[in-house]
């Protein structure tokens, strides 16, 4: 019997884990999970839920905030920001100056209209304004003994070639002897006291044998204003010692500039136009006198397109056709004043004198040849 008992082997089971693996005879592998209540066993494919426990309390909280690090902006969005930007900001100017002009225009337009020639919108074409250098006494301006308030002569004479890529400027000497319509022979200068700016422009007109199509008029008060309002000009000059008005002693003003460069306000750049006499250099003549006024010209120009202007801006387009007086409305003068900016350094010309003659009344003026005057207005005329 013994024989005949069964051959077999003992397998002891060791306790199963929750969700231990464990391999069934046919080498399969299968997950042991948890029965669910009542025996049946869970659909693998439904998800476990704390909740359905008894006795389980769900917990809620608020969900977490993740920390997150702010988006970089866009080159190109921030590239747009800034042209955006800068448009709005000229645009600005550029209204504030067209309101600004509009209100200093005045009546001078319907004084001098007939007198002046039909031309192109300035920044499109070429045109010419005569510029006027008013030497009219204020008060604080006044020079001992000179009449306040009376009629007053040009000062500086300067004609202007902007627009259409055109930039140049030509001086005209104030001792310059011409014929003027309806008064004889006088210094030019002579033709703005008897007439106003309508008699200078037809004198300039007659003289230079030239198309006129502008005028701007600058005073010795607004001037110093105009100086101001672009922050200073920066000049190179040589020694000047110049006595304005008799001097400081005598309650005029005394400029005084060591050879350099030199940033000058509105009150120094004014007194330096006007420097007739320089005791440091007692050779400089009339003609000297005209290319330093065109120098503080182009120093002012080189201001408008300085970062400081551009920054003030609106301020500065507010300001500065306040301090002229000029035919042209809003509009042209903010062509004239694009067409002088785009237009470069442009060409400088004095007309030089041939000679001196005495006046009738014993004043002394200088002789402009025919051939000089030719030579000069066709430089002008090209550049």
């Amino acid at each position: 019997m013994a024989d005949d008992k069964p051959d077999y082997k003992v397998y002891r089971s060791r306790p199963r884990l929750p969700g231990r693996r464990e391999e069934d005879g046919a080498g399969a592998v299968r997950e042991l999970r948890e029965p669910r209540e009542g025996g049946a066993p869970r659909d693998p494919q439904q998800p476990r839920r704390p909740d359905a426990v008894p006795g389980y309390e769900r917990r809620t909280r608020p969900p977490r905030r993740r920390f997150r690090l702010p988006r970089r902006p866009r080159i190109g969005r921030v590239l747009r920001w800034v042209v955006g930007l800068l448009i709005a900001w000229i645009a600005l100017s550029a209204i504030l100056f067209m309101v600004s002009a509009e209100i200093r225009r005045g009546d001078l337009a319907d004084q001098v209209g007939p007198e002046l020639d039909a031309g192109p919108w300035p920044l499109v074409g070429a045109s010419t304004i005569l510029v006027l250098g008013s030497d009219a006494r204020t008060k604080g301006l006044a020079e001992p003994g000179s009449q306040i308030g009376g009629p007053s002569r040009s000062d500086s004479i300067m004609l202007i070639r902007t627009g259409g890529g055109a930039n140049a400027s030509l001086s005209i000497p104030r001792d310059t002897v011409v014929d003027i319509p309806g008064s004889g022979t006088n210094k030019i200068n002579a033709a703005y006291a008897i007439g106003g700016a309508r008699l200078a422009v037809r004198t300039v007109k007659q003289f230079l044998g030239i198309k006129v199509n502008h005028v701007v008029e600058v005073s010795f008060d607004d001037f110093p204003q105009l100086i101001d309002a672009l922050g200073g000009v920066t000049v190179r000059t040589p020694c000047v010692v110049s006595k304005i008005n008799g001097g400081t002693a005598n309650g005029g003003y005394t400029l005084r500039l060591k050879r350099g460069e030199h940033e000058l306000n509105g009150k120094q750049a004014l007194a330096l136009a006007r420097t007739r006499k320089n005791e440091c250099r007692p050779a400089e003549n009339d003609l000297t006198r005209a290319r330093r006024q065109q120098q503080i010209v182009a120093a002012m120009k080189d201001k408008v397109t300085s970062f400081e202007t551009f920054v003030r801006l609106p301020w500065v387009s507010w300001a500065a056709p306040r301090t002229i007086r000029s035919d042209m409305g809003g509009t042209t003068l903010l062509g004239v004043a694009a067409g002088t900016l785009l237009g470069g350094s442009g060409t400088q010309i004095v007309l030089k004198p041939s000679g001196g003659i005495t006046l009738s009344d014993g004043g002394a003026g200088l002789i402009v040849s025919d051939q000089e005057k030719e030579r000069a207005v066709a430089r002008f005329l090209r550049g």
